[in-house]
């Protein structure tokens, strides 16, 4: 049993330090090569600057690329995650909580379309077909919807998987106090899914953010750039400024990593939440 127990932590202990040379290591090459000036950077090399630190250097020319197009790209991204991403808490947690809730014919149904959106691939071409009848297409509610389609299978399986947990004799209770279904969910159901909220925010923040293909299918243009289009600035057919494009990189990294640093624990609770009783 000893034996067993050293053998467990000496394979957690090796696979920590694998996951960090994973992780880490490339993280690393990052922040040295956005150090380098375009000589240097050009090598590739996993070394320090050799000549000087050009990093607040490769920070304005990145900035100041095409008019400042990092600013409007980060207000670009900013819109489409708040609103993709509280549209994607409310309509999610309503959707889990009554199908958790409330066992009906239409489950079975419901709960085959929520794992058919985790499955199913999004096609592309019919998705811009649909979003010109409707004239959503080149236009931020219609990339925002599309985000929130793409994530709420995820969320609301997150949601179900926790409101399972809940007791229902507080719906009993608030009943009996003449709460009526949306005051039921709002004022007693939702805040005790802070947990979960939490969790659904942040993975969904940094997916959102960090989406690549969806604005660059169903927002072209340079007015709508997101923070991952601005990667294209810096790559041409015949030169890649490898000190601006790893800088690039680097700053639209910051926010998602901050998130994550500051919310890990909740990240963590909010998806075991209902592994074992739901």
């Amino acid at each position: 049993m000893k034996t067993r127990s050293i053998r467990g932590h000496v394979i957690g202990i090796i696979a920590i330090l694998v996951s960090a040379v994973i992780f880490l290591v490339p993280f690393a090459f990052l922040v040295v090569t956005s150090f380098k000036n375009v000589q240097e950077a050009s090598f590739l090399d996993f070394t320090w600057p050799r000549e000087q630190f050009a990093f607040w250097e490769n920070v304005v020319a990145v900035f100041q690329t095409n008019d400042f197009q990092l600013i409007t790209a980060f207000i670009n991204s900013g819109i489409l995650t708040v609103s993709s991403v509280a549209t994607m808490v409310v309509l999610s947690a309503m959707i889990g909580w009554v199908v958790s809730r409330r066992a009906s014919r239409w489950n079975g149904l419901i709960n085959m379309l929520v794992l058919a959106g985790l499955i199913v691939p999004p096609a592309v071409v019919p998705t811009i077909w649909v979003l010109q009848g409707l004239g959503l297409f080149k236009t931020m509610p219609g990339l925002i919807l599309i985000e929130v389609a793409f994530g709420m299978s995820f969320c609301i399986l997150l949601f179900r998987a926790f409101v399972g947990t809940i007791p229902k004799e507080l719906d009993e209770a608030a009943i009996l106090d003449g709460a009526g279904p949306l005051r039921l969910f709002f004022q007693v159901g939702f805040p005790l899914l802070r947990s979960v909220i939490v969790t659904v925010i942040v993975v969904q923040a940094v997916t959102v953010f960090n989406d690549f293909a969806n604005p660059l299918y169903f927002l072209p243009g340079a007015e709508n750039a997101t923070v991952q289009l601005t990667l294209y600035n810096f790559q041409s057919q015949y030169q890649t400024s490898w000190n601006l494009l790893f800088t690039d990189i680097l700053l639209i990294t910051v926010p998602p990593l901050i998130m994550y640093i500051f919310f890990n624990r909740q990240i963590v609770s909010g998806l075991t939440a209902g592994a074992v009783k739901g």
